[in-house]
């Protein structure tokens, strides 16, 4: 190994990793101009292998390549990132606009997946969910443990198909089981107000549909104005 190499990698490892022992006596790294991208690429992979046979904790390869080029791309500048796969699906989904899911929205709370507000005409709406209603089971599998992203997914699926619910209420001694299927869910990217003369519009999330939902907002409030309008001149 080069003087550079070694000194990087002792470097890396002893602020990153807090392996002991793991010191070399080294001449001053050579600027990164003078090394070769085949060395870098050396050094590279030597500090993958030692964190994978070393670390304290178990990594996957996984998540040690998605990390590492994560912080590649998210080094040069704040807008860049990568995604893996599922990452990618997800954002296809919210640019879509629509998926096929139970209508909720939904945040984590003591490990439970909380009901913050189920959304109108939709088969979370329709089977009697409300805001508080704690999820403790997605068909079968509890939810302890899951990351809300994991139970999200597991409440998302085809359109048409059924999942099973176990639903904690405050007042029920006993959960309740609830049993739905799946529909087509529109995010509402929009959402509008009127006050006094002025009416506002809030762009929630920004998908393929928020310019013709930014129309019907606009068109909605200004339909309501004129109602008011000619409620008082009668």
């Amino acid at each position: 190994m080069r003087p550079m190499s070694r000194f990087l990698c002792s470097l890396a490892l002893a602020s990153t990793v807090g392996f002991s022992g793991l010191a070399w006596a080294a001449k001053p790294a050579a600027s990164t101009n003078e090394a070769s991208t085949y060395e870098l690429l050396n050094l590279f992979g030597e500090v993958f292998d030692r964190v994978r046979t070393d670390y304290v904790e178990p990594v996957s390869d996984n998540k040690l390549i998605e990390s590492a080029l994560n912080g590649m791309l998210t080094s040069l500048d704040p807008h860049s990132n990568y995604m893996n796969e599922k990452s990618f699906a997800d954002m296809r989904i919210q640019t879509k606009g629509e998926f096929g899911g139970l209508g909720i929205e939904v945040t984590m709370e003591s490990g439970l997946v909380k009901v913050v507000s189920p959304i109108d005409d939709t088969p979370a709406a329709k089977a009697g969910i409300k805001p508080g209603d704690l999820i403790a089971e997605i068909d079968g599998t509890a939810v302890m443990g899951m990351t809300l992203s994991d139970a999200v997914e597991k409440m998302r699926g085809p359109i048409g198909t059924m999942v099973k619910i176990t639903v904690i209420r405050e007042g029920l001694k006993q959960p309740l089981p609830i049993a739905l299927k799946r529909d087509l869910i529109k995010i509402q990217s929009v959402k509008s107000r009127t006050e006094d003369d002025v009416a506002y519009l809030r762009i929630t999330s920004f998908s393929e549909n928020t310019a013709e939902a930014m129309k019907a907002a606009f068109e909605k409030e200004k339909n309501h104005r004129h109602r008011q309008a000619k409620r008082r001149r009668a």
